[in-house]
Order: C-alpha cells, then sequence, then structure tokens
C-alpha cells in the first residue's frame, strides 16, 4: 500500500508539474509583460550603484548613485540622486511610477538649486548624458504598446519568451525613444535577459543585455538583475549599470520619496 501511495503522489506531482508548465507556455505577450513587470517590483528597495559610461573613443566616465524604491498602493517610488563625482554630486532625480496613467519624473541640479519636472517629450532623451533613457528608470506602461508573443529563444542559456513590443502611435514612440522593441524574458523567472530597440527606419538603435539576476525576495519569488548594459549601435557609446549593493527591505523609509528629500 505504501508504494503504490507514493507512486500515486509521484504521479500528481507528473501531472500538476505538467499542467503548470502547459499553462506557462500558452501566456499571451501582454501576460508575459505584466508578469516580467510585477516580479522587479519590490516592496521596497536599497541600493548603491555604479554607472560607467564609455564614449566611441574608448574614453569612460564613472558615476557612482544610491537608489531607493518603494511601492504605495499601485504606485512605484523611486529616488535616484549622484553621490560621485563632484561635478554631479546631488543631482537627483524622483520617479512615480504608475501602472494605469503617465509617469511623473522630476529633476534636480543643485547648481540651478531647483526642481524640474520632465515632460513626455524627454523622457526618451539619455540619463545623466549615459545610453540608458530617462523612460528606462521606469517600467512602460503595458497599455502604451502593441504587444505581440513570438515565440521562444534561449538567451545566455536561458529558456526566454521572445515579445514584441510597439508603441501604438507616434507620439508614445517619440516619447520613448523607440519605434518598436524586442525583449527576451526568462520562461522561469520573468526576468529580461536583452532587448532591442529599433529606430523608425527599423535599424537597430540599442541593445540592452541585463545579468547577475539574484533572487532578492523569497517569500514574493521576486528577482533583480544587477549587472545591465546598453550598447547603442548608431554611436558607439556603451553604459553600464552595476549594483556594487543592494538590499530587500520593506520598510524604507517614505520620506525619501518627497521633494524635500530630492533637494538635500
Amino acid at each position: 500500500m505504501k508504494t503504490l501511495k507514493y507512486l500515486f503522489l509521484g504521479l500528481t506531482g507528473f501531472l500538476f508539474a505538467g499542467i503548470s508548465l502547459f499553462a506557462q507556455n500558452d501566456l499571451s505577450g501582454i501576460e508575459i509583460m505584466r508578469k516580467s513587470r510585477n516580479v522587479s517590483k519590490f516592496a521596497g528597495l536599497e541600493a548603491v550603484t555604479q554607472l560607467r559610461i564609455v564614449d566611441a573613443r574608448g574614453r569612460e566616465r564613472i558615476r557612482k548613485i544610491t537608489m531607493a524604491s518603494r511601492v504605495e498602493g499601485s504606485v512605484e517610488k523611486r529616488i535616484i540622486k549622484f553621490l560621485d563625482p563632484p561635478d554631479v554630486r546631488g543631482t537627483g532625480m524622483l520617479v512615480f511610477d504608475y501602472e494605469d496613467k503617465n509617469d511623473e519624473l522630476w529633476l534636480y541640479l543643485p547648481a540651478l538649486r531647483k526642481v524640474r519636472k520632465i515632460v513626455s517629450t524627454e523622457k526618451g532623451k539619455n540619463f545623466m548624458g549615459s545610453e540608458f533613457s530617462n523612460a528606462d528608470m521606469t517600467a512602460p506602461n503595458i497599455g502604451d504598446f502593441k504587444i505581440n508573443k513570438l515565440g521562444e529563444e534561449k538567451i545566455a542559456n536561458t529558456d526566454c519568451y521572445k515579445v514584441e513590443m510597439i508603441p501604438v502611435n507616434g507620439a508614445l514612440a517619440r516619447e520613448y525613444g523607440y519605434a518598436k522593441k524586442i525583449a527576451w524574458i526568462g520562461v522561469k523567472d520573468f526576468v529580461m535577459r536583452k532587448a532591442i530597440y529599433y529606430d523608425e527606419e527599423g535599424e537597430v538603435h540599442k541593445i540592452l543585455t541585463a545579468g547577475d539576476i539574484v533572487l532578492l525576495d523569497q517569500v514574493h519569488e521576486k528577482y533583480i538583475a544587477k549587472e545591465m548594459t546598453m550598447i547603442n549601435k548608431e554611436n558607439g557609446r556603451k553604459s553600464y549599470l552595476k549594483m556594487l549593493r543592494v538590499q530587500y527591505n520593506p520598510k524604507v523609509n517614505p520620506a525619501y520619496f518627497t521633494m524635500a528629500y530630492l533637494q538635500k
């Protein structure tokens, strides 16, 4: 009887695993991108990050950044402040990343001692002289895109969904800074491993790769990529983001995500 019991349990586990795998493979492009957005959305997070910017001639600039994020209801709030070098120290960005409406971004420049709101037409522009854009500091709104699943491919030995994202109109294409994006999303963890951005002529504009994927919140199974590289194929510039320290902290101080703290 005991042997039959274990056999039954084993077959049951295999059956449910098969059902789960089938259901996951049957996901639409929109469902994949929603899961990808959710898996990287933490109740609270603090990190120290290095931004390395390399121009076409190999000359580089290095910035040290402190970052924090916190989810409050349907909005994810994010603060980014530059620590080094001295010429950018104190520069900061405050982001309110909404799921169902336009995000809000504010930039503080200490030399001017004023906060300036980043308008939608500036979201596609470079973030602090890097090849990352201001729009990369937020998660894209799903409703802004026509999303299609193109199949599955391996990226860096990881099974990934291949998803196409096309802005629904020209205004949004200009806002995000690209006319089409192909993203590779991990089948098991829904973390984006790679993305290719295309311009209006259909040429490759930029290529993003992500690595050093870690499970940061084990309870809620949320992951983060600690390294990201953005290569601009049009001008030969490259930018690298690397988290030197990162900590999951659901009790991160809410005072960080205010105009007063942005200007400190």
